[in-house]
């Protein structure tokens, strides 16, 4: 039977865009060489939705004219070389939707900033009353959204494997916080792969569309001399230097547009260190191009609640703060975790490797870090790295054992921040399995 679009991956984008097909009237079979999840098998079979699980029918997926495929799943997998080689298109979930909405599209990537700014930019903009969704790599699949909400706004947080298979899409307000290495074993440890991918967020920009950006980060401005987008361009920067759009100053957070000048305390925002003050300028730009009263903006800037597993304050054992930062899955974010912290460290890292260098944090680590606790399968390369560097290190191989092992090695007054560098796989189901044992353990302290 030839089916005209073919779904690799049965979790949230894959069954988002599974309903979507059936709701557009799209024959569609879905396909995952795993087991699917409970819920998500239940909600094939409810909408009568084809599939297959624990295995690929490869005759049956080689016969598309059409393959969406699950953002973990990379291009040199055996399955999707032959896919290549038989010149089937291959797009994302993201490609998919958008093809089925009107929607504006306020679209955020980075190597780090990007949820926390993804979330913030939503939380302004429902509070302000527009009728907003947000989606991509957080929360609820875009794709189910569009087939069964609607909206007149999408807030989406783009990872750079989604953003690989956007062809057609365009954002129409684009935020890139950052590039930083992060996934190289995904690119061939080339690094101007990655950042071809992350710049993909401007695909298709034409005048009136906008990009706004860190203008400090040397890659993101290297690339923008070189692209040369027709996008109208704005820019955040720590320090005003009369070029940025949003800079800080007197201890007040300013962001000028469209001859207007929106200003705010520091000390107000809910977010606070340099890394939340880029992610509150960006968002902050977002909402003055959509026209959000300076009232409205102050107000959800000030009493956003933030991210789960990102600086996420769990609790003060005897005089020991605990930190669940299990979102850093690479080195610049847990770069940014460190130099926010104000006491000693004893710091949790590993898991699995995505090729990281960690000479980025060797400074705040040889600074700030009391104790090294490594949790993972394969510490070797952190012993390699780190070793020498602070006078306790310990392995583990549970979240019991770090944090039982943490809350022996910290003294009165510190913090134990569980901010791996690296992903999850190796040990748990993902970061938010991670960070949620951490906040169990520690609770139970």
């Amino acid at each position: 039977m030839n089916y005209e679009l073919i779904i690799l991956g049965g979790g949230e984008s894959g069954v988002g865009s599974a309903i979507l097909a059936k709701a557009k009237g799209v024959e569609v079979f879905l396909s995952d060489s795993g087991t699917l999840k409970d819920e998500h098998r239940q909600t094939l079979i409810n909408y009568g939705i084809d599939f297959e699980e624990d295995g690929h029918s490869e005759e049956r997926i080689l016969s598309a004219s059409e393959v969406i495929k699950s953002p973990g799943i990379p291009d040199s997998a055996p399955l999707m070389q032959k896919i290549i080689t038989k010149g089937i298109r291959v797009i994302s979930e993201i490609e998919f939707a958008g093809r089925y909405t009107n929607a504006r599209m306020i679209c955020i990537t980075g190597s780090n900033g990007k949820t926390t700014t993804a979330s913030l930019i939503y939380h302004i903009l429902k509070s302000a009353g527009l009728n907003v969704g947000l989606g991509g790599n957080i929360g609820k699949s875009f794709a189910r959204q569009v087939a069964e909400e609607s909206f007149d706004y999408f807030v989406l947080e783009l990872s750079s494997f989604q953003l690989e298979g956007v062809y057609d899409f365009k954002a129409d307000i684009a935020v890139l916080m950052n590039i930083t290495p992060d996934h190289l074993d995904r690119y061939d440890h080339d690094m101007q792969k990655y950042v071809d991918a992350k710049m993909r967020i401007i695909r298709n920009h034409k005048m009136g569309d906008s990009f706004i950006y860190w203008m400090d980060d040397p890659v993101v401005t290297k690339e923008i001399e070189k692209l040369k987008p027709a996008s109208d361009l704005y820019s955040f920067t720590e320090k005003n230097n009369h070029r940025a759009t949003a800079y800080s100053e007197d201890n007040k957070m300013y962001i000028q547009t469209k001859g207007s000048v929106f200003d705010m305390e520091l000390e107000l925002l809910a977010l606070q260190g340099m890394h939340n003050l880029y992610n509150s300028m960006a968002s902050g730009i977002v909402a003055k191009l959509l026209d959000i009263s300076d009232d409205n903006l102050r107000l959800a800037l000030s009493d956003f609640k933030g991210v789960p597993h990102r600086l996420e304050k769990v609790a003060s054992v005897r005089g020991v703060q605990y930190i669940n930062d299990s979102k850093a899955t690479n080195v610049n974010s847990c770069w940014y975790a460190l130099q926010s912290m104000r006491t000693k460290v004893v710091l949790i890292l590993g898991g699995t490797d995505k090729g990281n260098d960690y000479t980025e944090i060797e400074s705040l680590v040889r600074q700030k870090v009391r104790a090294l606790i490594f949790l993972g399968k394969d510490n070797s390369k952190l012993h390699k790295f780190f070793d020498g560097m602070v006078p306790d290190i310990e392995d583990v191989n549970s979240m019991r054992d770090a944090v039982d092992t943490a809350y022996r090695m910290a003294e009165k007054g510190d913090t134990v921040l569980l901010s791996p560098c690296c992903a999850s796989f190796d040990l748990f189901q993902n970061y938010e399995d991670r960070g949620d044992q951490f906040k169990d353990c520690v609770r139970r302290l």
